[in-house]
């Protein structure tokens, strides 16, 4: 009874908290793509650094802590940085593939951001990061370095759960039902990976928390950014899907994409990779598999402790990549 009465208070109390803000530092749009529109946080006076983030969630996981926002720390570190924040889509992107978001919105991003013939530095996050990778890989000259979040190369790991449920499923079935894909489709499958701790664990904890506003606070706002995740455009994720996660062509340079073979070896850049060593969605060795893919050894990697979201709000991140990426950036 105990237990019932506190979780019952934690919701009463969650639900006066609402609503939550989606981040916390100041941005303005400068500029649109087809896709997308391009925020501009800080001032800083060093060449401009571009964040492309996930497709299937929202980039507000990047700033959604004042105390541990990647995009805040890399601000006050006096990056110029920039994101590209995806669109919601409508119905009338079910024909959008990868080569549209490479070869419109990614290049017109980075044409936007190069200044006197110096092109800007390029932070991919998950899939965000394969997107990353392979501008980089079609269009070397138009990136001046390549970071990549908990990013997947080798899309056949044995630890791979996610590539092993895609690379059962009939997704163009799906997509021929449905054009765009709906969110909750796929929360259902990124939540069945590990059903226990996001259904269960999850929600019972809220009764430990009861009477902590703030840690209330921080729960509501990983809770919208869970749930708030955009519709897929069929094409695109078919051929992601396709492509990657079940013929594992970003690894053996057998994909074209915006009218260029996508091979990691073209990467001039240096190339900064993180990575989380618990990481249920992009296994360790998935995301290691960059550094071997490379033709060049100007590559530093950095596994950290713990898993997927860790990366972006676990003090221990904040530790010990954020300020060795800014370091990393400003001697390039």
């Amino acid at each position: 009874m105990a237990l019932s009465r506190q979780l019952e208070q934690a919701l009463t109390r969650a639900r006066d908290l609402q609503p939550v803000p989606a981040g916390t530092t100041a941005s303005e749009v400068v500029t649109t793509t087809p896709r997308a529109r391009l925020h501009h946080y800080g001032n800083g006076d060093g060449p401009p650094l571009l964040i492309i983030y996930s497709l299937v969630n929202r980039a507000y996981i990047l700033d959604i802590n004042a105390k541990r926002s990647v995009i805040a720390t890399l601000v006050a570190a006096g990056l110029d940085v920039y994101l590209l924040d995806w669109l919601y889509p409508d119905s009338t992107w079910r024909f959008d593939t990868l080569d549209d978001y490479l070869g419109e919105d990614i290049a017109e991003a980075t044409d936007y951001l190069t200044r006197d013939g110096q092109p800007p530095h390029v932070l991919g996050v998950c899939q965000g990061g394969v997107l990353a990778l392979s501008f980089a890989a079609a269009f070397p000259e138009a990136v001046r370095t390549v970071t990549t979040l908990v990013t997947p190369v080798d899309f056949h790991t044995s630890d791979d759960q996610l590539a092993r449920l895609a690379r059962r499923m009939d997704l163009a079935s799906l997509v021929a039902a449905t054009g765009n894909v709906p969110a909750a489709t796929l929360n259902a499958l990124f939540t069945s990976l590990k059903p226990f701790q996001l259904y269960g664990q999850r929600y019972l904890g809220l009764a430990d928390i009861a009477n902590d506003d703030q840690a209330l606070t921080e729960f509501l706002k990983l809770e919208r950014w869970m749930y708030d995740s955009p519709d897929q455009p069929g094409a695109a994720l078919l051929q992601f899907a396709r492509e990657f996660y079940q013929r594992n062509r970003l690894l053996t340079a057998e994909i074209e994409l915006a009218g260029r073979i996508i091979d990691l070896a073209a990467i001039r850049a240096p190339v900064f990779n993180a990575y989380a060593r618990d990481d249920h969605l992009v296994p360790a060795a998935a995301a290691a598999a960059l550094g071997p893919a490379l033709a060049h050894d100007d590559y530093k990697a950095i596994e950290l402790p713990g898993g997927h979201l860790g990366m972006f709000i676990s003090s221990a991140a904040h530790r010990e990549i954020y300020p060795t990426l800014a370091g990393w950036l400003h001697e390039r």
